[in-house]
């Protein structure tokens, strides 16, 4: 029945839209309803440049009819306190574990270090979309509130990074991840809950992480809270919710004539950043954002994948966002008339105005320049032009009436032209014009715009004091030639480069690793370290880390609780590994060394061969509380072909760090016991040996799981006998 409806109201809309053809032209109507046929979030342009008066008076009938269905309302954008968002155009999503952000050897935030890099590169930010969910979320039970709750300092650091960002008049966005209903619960719901949170960081606004709206019930609750707070739908698509939600983002197609925004044309004020990350070349992107005098999301930081803009790209991120901020009145003002006629193929316009001043933004969508006559004006007496883009005045061929002004657009190039009612620019626009023209001295196309990945590298792992005898509770590993097979699990990125890491040898970051090294024989912990050695290690050294945020988490008064002794530690993070293998004269195991201690020579999938084996691990835990981990050796049913325990299915295992220009990563192996459900989007299992997870890192408290935990290994004194050794 509910299908039925919508087909029905599908049937009435769409004979609406042939209604409205039949008003305005008298041409065949099924070539003018192309005209109108939209996309999720787009409007076609008209066809042809003949046809544009009547797509334009198309499109006005059009927004009046959807007005009306809507029963819209522009109450929200009235409020002086939202009136931010209308000189919104950059922003940026930011993963919190970009190094640039945050210093984890001072555990501080280093706001100041990031927007200056920022600045440099592109001009700066008007918001930041600070991200420290996903796609770790799901390796515990810790919730989304919770993530934000452990970044470094708490709430308390939250407040005092978001006063930061303040200064510098940055606006600070936060994520809210819908579908995450598999973690732990909160007392009340998710609007309560974030309603506080924003309350107390003082935080601008949410992102709505894969929805097309939040609407009403939030857009009321936050205002309870504090006039000026953002809603900002990821799928900004569903006009029902376009009163309430004042900005959100734009994934686009591409057409060779520029289409509208749909939701802009309906509310001019609403603040859509076009949004491509894993475009390489953004050229499209740019071109349709200027065009429809929209922002642009300047991400680069994918998940700790670096998708870096090219040096075209940034410079022309750098050069239309200042346009924009210069002239956001007219950009988001009620006098919006896309396609204006050009004189060229393949050069388009939209024409901004008020009382004062017209301004057209122009993109030439010709991989060629275009030179001489571009555009004719209706003639007024006492007007002004400037080429905004260069920076310069105009000088106006008058002809029939008509002004034709001549300039050059590059190819895949932009234009900015503006008309003033009076001869003398001011101070403001003057010191405009004269940036503007150092800015676009150089032509576009002598920026590179070809992408390159950046080069990561594994952190250092020191050789410990080799042992001739096996230690205690070790395993002895015989040296090998080991042909080293493992993919990346990430969830996004596909085959990209910079996806996953880039192991030794490799010359960038990949998903798909396959390479033979040579490992020296060496001796690895039978089980992975529990809570008994741990708390050994902790009354010898009285070890206190640097942030303590999460330390420890499920012990009380200083030591495990009962019955805990022969479960792995967790909730340690992997400096706090680290520690507690140097007391031991011991170190954290390369991650080839971990799958060769795990695997063998054959290549199984499993420790204990490849065919899965229930017995082999424990049951898992799929409630939204962690019950802990199993203690060890309860499953000998999954010892390795060395008799190494527990490698699989347990708890996961820090190996080794990555790190790049901008993120930290861990790489993780073994999976867990622990699986939340209810979400494709919850950080995947790797129980098989050919798969491992990449686990970002930010600061100890962000990083300390329920669900991993680690073992040691020490280097063996290399012997002819490759034999291995039991314990």
């Amino acid at each position: 029945m509910e299908i039925l409806k919508i087909n029905i109201r599908f049937l009435l809309n769409f004979l609406l839209m042939i209604l409205i053809v039949m008003i305005f032209t008298n041409k065949n109507i099924e070539a003018q309803v192309i005209f109108l046929t939209e996309t999720l979030q787009q409007i076609n342009g008209p066809n042809d440049v003949n046809e544009t008066a009547i797509w334009q008076k198309q499109i006005e009938y059009w927004r009046k009819i959807e007005k009306t269905k809507l029963n819209y309302k522009d109450t929200f954008y009235n409020d002086d306190e939202i009136q931010w968002v209308r000189d919104n155009f950059i922003q940026t999503q930011m993963m919190a574990q970009e190094r640039s952000f945050y210093d984890p050897i001072k555990n501080e935030y280093t706001v100041d270090k990031y927007i200056k890099e920022i600045t440099e590169r592109y001009g700066g930010l008007n918001s930041i979309l600070i991200w420290p969910t996903y796609p770790n979320i799901g390796v515990d039970n810790r919730n989304q509130f919770d993530w934000i709750r452990c970044l470094p300092g708490g709430l308390d650091g939250v407040k005092s990074m978001v006063k930061q960002f303040h200064a510098h008049g940055i606006k600070v966005i936060l994520p809210y991840n819908p579908w995450d209903i598999g973690t732990r619960r909160e007392k009340e719901n998710d609007v309560e809950t974030y309603v506080k949170i924003l309350k107390y960081t003082d935080a601008d606004g949410i992102n709505g992480d894969v929805t097309t709206g939040l609407g009403a019930s939030w857009r009321e609750a936050f205002d309870k809270v504090r006039k000026g707070i953002v809603i900002e739908p990821e799928l900004d698509n569903d006009d029902k919710y376009l009163e309430f939600d004042q900005m959100g983002w734009a994934y686009w197609e591409y057409p060779f004539i520029p289409s509208i925004s749909k939701r802009k044309w309906i509310e001019p004020r609403h603040m859509i950043h076009v949004c491509d990350r894993w475009a390489h070349n953004h050229t499209n992107n740019l071109q349709f954002a200027f065009f429809n005098g929209a922002g642009f999301e300047t991400w680069e930081n994918i998940w700790s994948i670096y998708n870096e803009m090219t040096p075209r790209a940034v410079q022309t991120v750098k050069i239309i966002s200042k346009i924009d901020k210069q002239f956001y009145k007219l950009l988001t003002g009620p006098n919006w008339e896309p396609h204006y006629p050009m004189l060229n193929y393949g050069v388009y316009a939209s024409k901004w105005s008020d009382a004062n001043e017209t301004l057209w933004t122009i993109v030439n969508r010709n991989d060629f320049d275009v030179d001489g006559d571009q555009i004719k004006i209706p003639f007024k007496e006492g007007v002004t032009y400037y080429d905004v883009w260069h920076g310069e005045k105009l000088i106006p061929v008058h002809e029939n009436n008509k002004e034709v002004l001549s300039f050059k657009i590059e190819k895949n190039g932009y234009a900015a032209i503006l008309e003033m009612n009076n001869k003398v620019a001011d101070k403001n626009l003057q010191d405009f014009l004269s940036q503007i023209s150092g800015l676009t001295k150089t032509r576009l196309s002598e920026y590179s715009n070809e992408w390159k990945s950046i080069p990561q590298e594994v952190v250092n792992i020191e050789f410990t004091i080799p042992s001739e005898k096996c230690p205690e509770g070790m395993i002895k590993i015989p040296g090998a030639q080991y042909a080293m097979k493992v993919n990346g699990i990430e969830i996004e990125g596909g085959e990209n480069a910079g996806v996953d890491v880039q192991m030794p040898g490799e010359n960038e970051a990949r998903r798909h690793h396959h390479f033979v090294t040579k490992i020296s024989s060496f001796y690895i912990d039978e089980f992975p370290v529990t809570n008994e050695q741990f708390k050994k290690f902790m009354d010898a050294i009285r070890y206190v880390p640097i942030d303590t945020i999460n330390f420890l988490k499920d012990w009380k008064n200083g030591t495990f609780p009962s019955g805990w002794d022969k479960k792995p530690v967790t909730w340690v993070d992997i400096e706090d590994a680290r520690a507690y293998a140097k007391w031991a004269g011991k170190r954290l195991p390369h991650e080839w060394e971990w799958q060769y201690a795990a695997q063998g020579m054959d290549e199984r999938l499993y420790p204990w061969g490849s065919a899965w084996n229930d017995a082999a691990v424990p049951v898992t835990d799929m409630g939204s509380e962690m019950r802990g981990s199993d203690a060890v050796g309860l499953h000998p049913q999954g010892k390795s072909p060395f008799g190494v325990q527990d490698m699989v299915g347990n708890v996961w295992q820090w190996t080794d760090e990555y790190t790049d220009a901008h993120s930290r990563t861990a790489i993780v192996r073994g999976g867990s016991y622990y699986q939340p459900q209810g979400s494709y989007w919850y950080f995947p299992q790797a129980y098989k040996l050919t798969e491992h997870g990449k686990y970002l890192l930010m600061s100890q408290g962000q990083n300390r799981s329920g669900a991993i935990g680690f073992r040691c290994v020490k280097d063996a004194v290399e012997t002819n006998d490759s034999s291995a050794d039991k314990k």
